[in-house]
């Protein structure tokens, strides 16, 4: 079976069908514990303030669901080779925030679920070498498709937590936490606002450790458990139940 090219590597098409399942089943799980979490507000909780400063819990939702769309449509350019970015503009997304938010909560939560559905359907209906073709981020990065899966299960884990609701960094499965430590490593490895860093996770059953190439002379040496380490980086959480001398990090949005 031949080999796909993908990223930094290649991937046999076994490999790559394994991938998007593994990917569709976390993403299930996590959009699982999102509906939920979310299921579980109520009108008044859902106008009270998230993480994410200026955002009502409502802004999240609504976030999570016209995110899902976006990864749609960037599997929709995939399947098609027409491009489909993932928004019209970034004024219209922030409005698009902005007039979702002030609906009822039987209506955020019909339209998170909705939307999810609608990402999910996307996604198994793929066909296998679509998920090697290449897209366009609304910041242009440009990515394969299989890398939208990815970005989606960070998107709803980390905003999951950001609702201030129910679940912290530290209830993401330590499989899941990897993979976003992994890509926000990798993310801001490449930035040049980020302080040299070596950063070690402890895993339970192994540890991992990932150089942050940054814009100091000597990397700081910070290590931790999943959830903490994620918390930090995502900028949700201070360094306090770290180990080291946490340097100031940039905004992660």
């Amino acid at each position: 079976m031949a080999d796909i090219a993908l990223g930094t590597g290649r991937w046999s098409a076994a490999d790559l069908t394994d991938e998007v399942t593994d990917h569709l089943a976390r993403i299930d799980h996590a959009t699982e514990v999102l509906v939920r979490s979310v299921t579980g507000l109520d009108e008044l909780s859902v106008r009270q303030p998230s993480l994410l400063p200026g955002w009502s819990r409502a802004h999240v939702i609504t976030h999570l669901a016209r995110n899902a769309d976006a990864c749609s449509n960037l599997l929709l350019w995939a399947r098609t080779g027409i491009e489909h970015p993932m928004y019209a503009s970034r004024d219209d997304r922030d409005q698009a925030i902005q007039q979702g938010a002030s609906r009822s909560h039987q209506l955020l939560l019909e339209d998170l679920v909705a939307s999810s559905d609608r990402f999910a359907a996307a996604a198994r209906s793929l066909p296998a070498s679509d998920w090697t073709a290449e897209v366009t981020l609304a910041l242009g990065e440009v990515i394969p498709a299989l890398h939208v899966l990815r970005m989606r299960l960070l998107e709803v884990w980390a905003h999951l937590v950001d609702l201030d609701h129910d679940v912290d960094h530290a209830d993401i499965p330590v499989a899941d936490a990897e993979r976003l430590l992994e890509d926000v490593a990798q993310q801001f490895g490449g930035r040049h606002d980020v302080p040299a860093l070596s950063l070690e996770v402890d895993f339970g059953t192994h540890r991992r450790t990932w150089d942050l190439r940054g814009t100091t002379s000597e990397p700081a040496r910070v290590s931790g458990e999943p959830g903490p380490v994620l918390g930090w980086l995502l900028g949700r959480t201070g360094p306090e139940d770290l180990r080291g001398e946490a340097p100031e990090l940039p905004p992660w949005m």
